[in-house]
């Protein structure tokens, strides 16, 4: 980095006064000329106000050195070329938007790859970034902003420089009502972006929150003239359906067909091919997705070599389906990768907007009813562990009695929180000998005798004589795999009196009804978390609980929860942002809110022979994503030394 009039911004005024010493005014003693002079030169070398690096991390230092030429886990001789055919990374069955950042509507797979960002992280490390968009970045010594100075190279696929004005037009787009509401929550702590220069942004914050920096950094940016029609007309950001995006990602839609198709093709002229934390990524020279009807097809559609790679979530079919006689030739290959990612939460969420759900008695008692060892058994080939935190597979999960720190979060909010809280974190249910599905059920029949729920007239009752039953909502796309699960959760809830229905609904309508909480229970996983930051507000903040499309599905609202996050945001120290998340957990976890599901901690990866990938694997990723942006197709002479042996069918997603 050299030193530039970015520096200076914060000392200008005194250095003009300094300047004015020295050279203008006359009558002077020659002494204070000479310490107007050390005035400037300690003004120089030792302002405090800010610092400038190529890298920043939210605790500690990067782990990359300012020369690094690659990250550790790609391989920067990769081959490039080649089309990588990929199926529906997620549940969506067809698409109707380019646009990925409003809420309407199901946005086309592998649309990110259209845009960057100012900067990136790496996948070895939980909290670090690295320039992008910026080549530069300067954080105040008060923590109340950052400031980013974007590469001259870089520019949109149109050819256009990208600038500070795209920057803050991204910013405040993206926190207006015209953009889905969880990012004005993600990025609810910064107050705005200011344009310093047509090169450069800052960003101010609402306080001192090591995270925001990273969040900054992190923001996809896109033009202003995305939407803007010839005659200089625009159409509205959150009305964006088909019009291409206007990006400064390696890749360029090429064609798409009916909503089901899509194939994207690596832009020519991508300005940040040759950058450090770019060499050896995005090697195909087009990206393929066909999307299908329903997991059966799809599968099918595989082993007739329709597309080249599955990410398998479903333990069963891991182990009884992705077979045949192409994976017995090598034609077909399954691999199973080690992944160090924050598993997250998955469960059935209780929606607490219900008033069935609100008393915690009563969702203790639906936990006690799944029988998670039988399922492991029956159905996963014990292939997963029961979760049993919000944080499991970290060190942010609880355990033991609570710290110090975390006591000083809890005790004002004492008399609001369960008594548990402040004991050991609670221990999931268990049916292996001694323990038992009989004895859990009578402990869950006590607990809603506790809550005012008694079994008569063929049904659990409540006072008023109104029966216990609820809708567990699923989505068509994942019907044909969690109805196993769902049938025998059932059948275990009746023994209690409780009737519940499985409503199956298309993707679209199903995300519908979560965008507007109109459901009783439904399946979910939530996203990884490496280190819990502003996210957490938009799942468990109150907030969030009344805005439609926020990630707060559980419909929590609690001055308790509310005051953990407050801390968990404004953390300066990991100390902190530990005893934070611990609080955290215990609380969501003796809530009850959730009854919690499994995980494993590896990627389940079926692919044709040839595709090859690097030595080295990340430590956080995700499979698709790693797939995409990290492998390639290897050299045919090459192939048989790079294609793996068929996986052992041992742990799995």
């Amino acid at each position: 980095m050299t030193l530039d009039s970015r520096w200076l911004e914060p000392v200008r005024a005194p250095l003009r006064i300094v300047l004015r010493v020295l050279f203008i005014e006359k009558g002077v003693p020659r002494f204070a000329k000479q310490q107007a002079a050390w005035l400037l030169l300690a003004s120089l070398l030792f302002t405090p106000s800010a610092f400038a690096a190529y890298a920043i991390a939210q605790y500690g230092q990067p782990k990359y050195p300012p020369d690094f030429k690659h990250f550790d886990y790609v391989n920067p001789d990769a081959p490039k070329g080649g089309t990588l055919v990929l199926a529906n990374p997620g549940r969506a069955t067809s698409f109707d938007k380019f646009n990925p950042f409003t809420l309407r509507g199901n946005a086309a797979p592998g649309i990110d790859v259209l845009f960057e960002s100012l900067t990136t992280g790496s996948s070895d490390e939980v909290a670090s970034a690295y320039g992008l968009l910026a080549d530069d970045i300067n954080i105040a010594a008060d923590g109340l902003s950052t400031t980013f100075h974007i590469n001259p190279h870089a520019h949109f696929s149109n050819g256009d420089p990208v600038t500070a004005d795209d920057v803050k037009y991204s910013f405040d787009t993206l926190k207006s009502p015209k953009a889905a509401p969880q990012f004005a929550a993600y990025f609810g702590e910064i107050a705005r972006a200011v344009v310093v220069d047509p090169g450069t942004i800052r960003f101010e914050f609402k306080q001192r929150d090591r995270e925001l920096p990273l969040l900054a950094g992190s923001m996809p940016v896109f033009s202003r003239k995305w939407g803007v029609k010839p005659d200089g007309s625009r159409v509205s950001f959150d009305q964006l359906a088909f019009e291409k995006p206007i990006g400064s990602g390696p890749y360029l839609i090429e064609q798409y067909d009916n909503g089901r198709n899509i194939t994207y093709k690596r832009d020519p002229n991508y300005w940040g091919a040759k950058l450090p934390v770019r060499v050896g990524m995005f090697n195909f020279d087009r990206i393929q997705y066909k999307l299908y009807g329903d997991p059966t097809a799809r599968l099918e559609a595989f082993k007739a070599g329709e597309y080249d790679a599955l990410v398998e979530y479903v333990a069963r079919s891991w182990v009884r389906r992705d077979v045949g006689k192409k994976f017995d030739d090598g034609e077909l290959i399954k691999r199973e990768f080690v992944q160090h990612n924050g598993t997250g939460m998955q469960g059935f969420i209780l929606n607490q907007r219900r008033p069935l759900f609100q008393d915690v008695r009563v969702r203790q008692a639906l936990d006690l009813a799944l029988d998670f060892q039988w399922l492991n058994r029956q159905l996963f080939y014990n292939q997963y562990k029961r979760i049993d935190s919000f944080f499991v597979n970290t060190d942010w999960q609880a355990k033991g009695l609570p710290s110090p720190g975390e006591l000083k979060l809890l005790d004002p909010y004492r008399a609001q929180l369960e008594p548990s809280v402040f004991g050991l974190p609670p221990v999931q249910p268990n049916t292996d000998p001694p323990g038992s599905l009989r004895a859990n059920l009578l402990k869950a029949r006590e607990l809603l005798a506790q809550a005012g729920w008694t079994y008569r007239d063929g049904a659990l009752r409540n006072a008023k004589g109104e029966p216990f039953e609820f809708e567990i909502l699923d989505d068509s796309g994942s019907a044909q795999s969690f109805e196993p699960v769902i049938a025998p959760y059932i059948r275990n809830l009746q023994k209690l009196g409780i009737t519940v229905r499985m409503r199956v609904a298309d993707f679209a309508v199903y995300q519908k009804r979560l965008d507007a909480f109109d459901f009783d229970v439904t399946t979910l996983r939530y996203p990884d978390t490496q280190v819990p930051g502003s996210d957490m507000i938009d799942r468990f903040g109150s907030k969030a609980a009344s805005e439609p499309g926020s990630g707060n599905l559980i419909g929590l609202k609690s001055p308790a929860v509310d005051a953990i996050l407050r801390a968990l945001v404004g953390a300066q120290t990991l100390e902190q942002l530990t005893d934070a998340t611990h609080a955290l957990d215990r609380v969501l976890m003796h809530g009850y809110y959730v009854v919690p599901q499994w995980y494993s901690a590896t990627h389940r990866v079926a692919f044709k022979r040839g595709l090859a990938w690097p030595k080295t694997l990340p430590l956080y990723y995700g499979a698709e994503g790693w797939i995409v942006s990290m492998w390639w197709f290897a050299p045919p002479q090459s192939v048989q030394a790079s294609a793996p042996q068929p996986a052992q069918t041992q742990a799995s997603h």
